[in-house]
This record gives structure tokens, sequence and C-alpha cells, in this order.
């Protein structure tokens, strides 16, 4: 009975075999526990007392120690990128500041580099020549006073040349289809001035076109002379605009116009020009032709045909001229140098441009029409 297995109080044997059997299970499941619940902040190999201080495994106090270490560390490596950032940022701001600085010293040494050259080297006079040749003054352009070809610069020239003692004569070298009517009428006069005196002869030469305000400041030379395709003519006063105010009816805007005297927007391309507004402005368009055709008639003389057509505002070739009494011959400015002077020499008296007024005003131009308030200095034109 004592050697059953199964019975309480059997053998050692069999009480051992039960027994070890459930520490087996204790020890499984132990294992199992300790495999779910293992930490390797609180579960590590054990430290002798006395190194954990040193090695940042003792006390929960040193752990934390260590963790605020770790963030501090963190921080100052966070606080030297934003640091190098900043600095980075700082250069760059810097250098960019530098470079505008010195793109603005240019433009200024620029321009006053050119007004020095202008005023001290760009010398006003031209050496004249001893030998005998013609005085160009140059004509190229549309006639206005903000282009080269405006009344002052053509005039200064114009004395250059009849001032230069070897000059056998002035020559209009002509190249415009015309434009403002003051300045044209300006180099008329001046023109018409020196001719009177009679020291030497002032010849117009045109080239592809002397058109407009441009044969109205031929006609003051003592001769005309063209190629036989140059278009020569249009005797004329013209003025040209629109009218939107029916297209910014369509689209719903209103237009706001406040005046001091009841015609002054008479003009305004927004209203519609009524009868009395319109005769008055063709009026005043006969009026300015009609002094076109006196001054041409008085520089030119006899020498015109009784053609109506002439004063019409037709256009016509070199060629036709001739039979028209525009011009008096056909010919070349190289031709002419060696009828006047035997040679084809000839020396430009036209003022040179000066480089910073000539960039300043092309700029203003080009501003203007980019923000669409360019506009003539007159609404005629010649």
């Amino acid at each position: 009975m004592s050697d059953d297995p199964t019975r309480p109080g059997g053998s050692d044997e069999g009480h051992d075999g039960p027994a070890s059997g459930y520490r087996r299970s204790d020890a499984d499941n132990s294992g199992q526990s300790s495999e779910l619940n293992e930490d390797p902040w609180t579960e590590g190999p054990e430290v002798p007392p006395g190194k954990g201080a040193k090695q940042g495994y003792g006390a929960s106090g040193d752990d934390a120690e260590t963790l605020r270490e770790r963030q501090r560390l963190a921080q100052l490596e966070m606080m030297d990128h934003w640091i190098g950032g900043v600095l980075t940022e700082q250069r760059r701001t810097r250098r960019w500041k530098l470079f505008f600085r010195l793109m603005f010293l240019a433009v200024v040494l620029v321009a006053l580099s050119a007004a020095l050259y202008s005023l001290f080297w760009g010398s006003p006079t031209v050496a004249t020549p001893a030998q005998r040749h013609l005085g160009i003054v140059e004509v190229n352009g549309v006639i206005a006073s903000d282009s080269p070809a405006n009344a002052e610069r053509i005039i200064q020239g114009l004395n250059r040349a009849w001032d230069a003692e070897s000059a056998a004569a002035v020559v209009l070298h002509i190249n415009s289809p015309g434009g403002s009517p003051v300045q044209s009428q300006r180099i008329y006069a001046e023109i018409m001035r020196l001719r009177e005196q009679g020291d030497k002869p002032i010849i117009a030469v045109i080239e592809d076109i002397g058109a407009s305000g441009a044969y109205y400041i031929a006609a003051a030379a003592d001769e005309i002379v063209a190629s036989p395709v140059s278009l020569v003519g249009s005797i004329g006063v013209i003025y040209a605009g629109f009218g939107f105010e029916e297209a910014i009816a369509r689209i719903g805007v209103e237009r706001r116009v406040l005046t001091a005297g009841e015609n002054k927007a008479f003009l305004d391309p927004f209203q519609p020009l009524d009868n009395d507004a319109e005769a008055f402005w063709q009026g005043v368009l006969s009026q300015t032709h009609r002094q076109f055709i006196d001054d041409v008639r008085a520089g030119r003389g006899e020498r015109l045909s009784d053609s109506a057509d002439i004063f019409s505002g037709l256009i016509w070739s070199g060629e036709q001229s001739i039979g028209l009494g525009l011009v008096d011959q056909l010919g070349s400015l190289e031709q002419l140098s060696r009828d006047q002077v035997g040679n084809t020499d000839w020396v430009d008296y036209t003022p040179s441009l000066d480089p910073f007024e000539r960039f300043t005003r092309r700029f203003t131009q080009v501003a203007a029409e980019v923000l669409g308030i360019s506009a003539p200095n007159t609404p005629l034109r010649f």
C-alpha cells in the first residue's frame, strides 16, 4: 500500500514527482511572466554597490540626472542649430545689402562719369578741318522735343556748321516722317534767318523720307535734293484719337471727369465728340495747315507748281516731286559733295547726345509706355 504512487502519503519519490512537477510549472510561468514584463530600464544586470553613480545604473536619482543631462545636451545642440541658421541668414542679408549698395554706387559713378565727360571732354565744338567740306546736320527720326531730332539740338548744329569757315555749305541730312509743329517751326525760322545772311548755301538732302514736318524744315533751305525713290510731301496736319464711350458702357464702367470750363474735356476719348466740338477742332487744324502752307510757299517761292494736290497731304516719290516743284534736283549726298567741294568730304556738326541724358530719356519713355501714360507733347502732328 505504501508503494502506491497515487495514494497520499506514499513514498517520497512519488511525493516528489508531483511536487517537482508543480515547481516546474511555476518556473515555466515565471519565465513567461519575465518575458512579458521585462523592462530594460528596471531589469538589468546587478551592479555592485558603489559603481551605480559612476555608470548611471544605480539609484533612481542618478537615472533622472542622466536624463536631465541628455535633455540639456539636446537643447544645446538645438540652440547651436538655431544660432547657425540665424547667422547664415544674417550673412545672406548682408551680402544682398552689399550687392545693392554696390549697384547703386555703380549707377552713381556712371552718371557722374558721363556728366564729367560731357562737361570737360565731350567738347561742344567740332574740330574744323582746314580743307573745304560740307557741314552736315542730321535730322533723323521723329521731330519732337524729347527725341534726338529736337529743335535745340538741330539749331545748335546749324550754327556750328554756319560758323565753320571751311564749310562750303550747310547740309540738312533729312530722314524723318515729321513730328511736332512747334519744333519744326523753330528749326524753319532759324534756317530762314541764316539763309537771309547769304554767306553760304543751305541745302536739304532727303534720304528715305522727308515728309510733313521734315519737309517743313527742308522748305526753308536754298535747295532740296532727293533720291528718285525718296518719299516727299505730305503737307498737312493730323490729329488721331479713339472713341471708347460705347465700350465702357458695355462693360459697365462709369467715366467721371470734373472740369472747370465746359469744353475742357472735349477731346476725352470716353465721351462722344459733338458737332460743335468737332467743328472747333477742325478750325484749329485748318489754321495750323494754313501756316504750314504759307511757310512752304515762302521757302519755295515760285518753284512750286499750281497743283491743288501739293497741300492735300499726299506724298510723292522724289522723281514725281521734281515736276511739282517740291524738289530741285535728284541726287545723293556723295554727288552733292563732289559738286560743292570736289570730293566726298563732310563733317557732322550735329551735337553728340549726352550718354546719361540718352539713357534717362529712354528709360523714362519705356517706363511711361509700360505704365500706359505715354503721350505726345502735342496732339497735332505734321
